[in-house]
């Protein structure tokens, strides 16, 4: 009898315990299916975003296109507001998805290239099909050179164009 007792105590204390294995549908909206996680990150859901930066270095010389690299970190109130503003801006999300391989990191890569300055977030850099990195595309300011805030939207959408007729004329 008191094992028996025992044994269901367990149970309930288990499923007490762990909701999940007691309602396990939790984590699937109401809409019945799970949302996927894309390579976005919330950056522009509508575009192709490369999944390393070898293969975004592979689509940019393949394709002709610039590549526009994109440091952030999740957690990082800079980069949030940033990532808002780029993925609210249409005319920049028009060009990314017409004219540029796209890569958003929340690590940095071993091409100590794409740091010139410091691996600070968010930066974006530009990189040619020559995968030479455009280190005279910049933003505002001279301690972080690659820094971009949410006022500083029409900086970039005029350095993308920058990118894009760099491509043109040099190459």
């Amino acid at each position: 009898m008191i094992r028996g007792l025992l044994s269901v105590l367990l149970v309930v204390v288990a499923v007490s315990v762990c909701p999940a294995m007691a309602k396990p549908g939790k984590n699937i909206p109401s809409r019945g299916k799970r949302i996927p996680q894309t390579l976005s990150r919330g950056w522009g859901d509508q575009l192709i975003w490369a999944q390393t930066y070898e293969e975004a270095l592979y689509w940019a010389r393949a394709q002709n296109k610039p590549l526009m690299v994109i440091f952030h970190l999740e957690d990082c109130p800079h980069s949030a507001a940033m990532k808002k503003a780029f993925a609210e801006e249409k005319n920049i999300q028009k060009i990314a998805d017409e004219d540029f391989i796209v890569l958003n990191l929340v690590y940095e890569t071993t091409d100590k290239h794409l740091s010139p300055d410091g691996q600070y977030v968010p930066r974006i850099i530009f990189v040619d099909p020559s995968m030479t990195v455009r280190a005279d595309i910049t933003g505002r300011y001279s301690n972080r050179m690659y820094a971009y805030e949410p006022s500083d939207i029409k900086l970039l959408l005029s350095n993308m164009e920058k990118a894009k007729q760099l491509l043109k004329t040099e190459l």
